[in-house]
C-alpha cells in the first residue's frame, strides 16, 4: 500500500467531503499484525453490522467461523452452495415450513439469479477489513467501500463516471447487503476497467447501517485512478461547493 495514497486521500477527503466518515477497505488474505480476529458469533449475525466497528476505527479479521450468516458466507465465498430450499427462502416460501423474505417473485427467478453465481477463492483465507486511516505499507487492499448519504454520494457517483465516455461507471446489483460490499467489488476489481458498486438496498442489512445511508464501493484500481484526478474533476468547481454546504447541513441534521 502506497501510504503517501493515503494520506493524499484523507486530506482529500476532510476537504471536498468535510466532516464525514473516511471509508473501509477490505483484502483477502490480507496482513493481520496487529489486527484483532473478528469472533464467532454465538447465533445468527448479519456481517453488515460487525463493520460498524470497522468503521469506528477497530481493524477486524473475518475468518469462515467469523460469519453467523448464511447469505454472508456465501458471498463472502466460504459457501460454495446456497442452503437447502434457498430458492423458496428468498421467495415465497413453503407453507408450513419456512417464511419467506419475498425478495423474488418466484422461486424460478431465484433459480436463474444463481446460475450466474462466480465462486470467490476465500476458502482457508481472512478477509482483513480497516477503515482507511488505518492502513499501512503491508496492506494491498482489493477495495474501498463508502457508507454514506446522498449528498456524498453524488460526489462519489460523478467522480466514478469522470474518466469514461459511457455512462455505466456505476453499477447497482441485486443482493445481499454483503454483496455489494464486498462481492461484487472484489469481482470488478478482477476486470481490467472495473466499475464501483452502490448498495446496501438489502431490507435486511438495513438495520446494520445508520439512517440514510448507503454504500460506494470502489474496486481499488478504479479509486486508486480516481483519487489521481479529483483535484481536475468538478470538485474544484463552485457547483461543489454548494454540495459541500449541503454535506455540512446533512451532517447537522444526523448529528445526535
Amino acid at each position: 500500500m502506497d501510504t503517501a495514497l493515503r494520506d493524499a486521500y484523507i486530506d482529500l477527503h476532510e476537504h471536498y467531503f468535510p466532516g464525514t466518515d473516511l471509508p473501509i477497505a477490505f483484502e483477502v488474505g490480507g496482513a493481520t499484525e496487529g489486527v484483532e480476529k473478528a469472533p464467532a458469533p454465538k447465533g445468527w449475525r448479519c456481517f453488515i453490522c460487525d463493520l460498524t466497528k470497522v468503521r469506528n476505527g477497530k481493524s477486524l479479521a473475518f475468518s469462515e467461523e467469523a460469519i453467523g450468516c448464511r447469505g454472508g458466507r456465501f458471498y463472502l465465498g466460504y459457501d460454495a452452495e446456497r442452503f437447502p430450499d434457498f430458492r423458496y427462502f428468498l421467495s415465497s416460501g413453503k407453507p408450513g415450513e419456512m417464511e419467506g423474505e419475498r425478495y423474488k417473485q418466484t422461486p424460478e427467478i431465484v433459480d436463474e439469479l444463481d446460475r450466474g453465481t462466480t465462486r470467490i477463492p476465500t476458502k482457508g483465507k481472512e478477509i482483513v477489513f480497516k477503515r482507511w486511516d488505518n492502513l499501512a505499507d503491508a496492506d494491498n487492499p482489493d477495495a474501498v467501500v463508502f457508507f454514506a448519504r446522498p449528498e456524498v454520494l453524488s460526489g462519489l457517483f460523478t467522480l466514478a463516471n469522470f474518466d469514461r465516455a459511457d455512462p455505466n461507471g456505476v453499477i447497482a446489483p441485486f443482493g445481499a447487503g454483503c454483496s455489494s460490499v464486498f462481492y461484487f467489488p472484489w469481482l470488478e476489481q478482477q476486470n481490467e476497467n472495473p466499475r464501483a458498486v452502490l448498495g446496501m438496498f438489502d431490507p435486511s442489512a438495513r438495520p446494520c447501517v445508520p439512517l440514510d445511508t448507503l454504500t460506494m464501493a470502489f474496486p481499488m484500481k478504479k479509486f486508486t485512478r480516481a483519487v489521481g484526478f479529483m483535484e481536475e474533476s468538478f470538485l474544484i468547481t463552485e457547483s461543489w461547493e454548494k454540495v459541500v454546504k449541503k454535506i455540512e447541513r446533512s451532517d447537522r441534521l444526523h448529528s445526535p
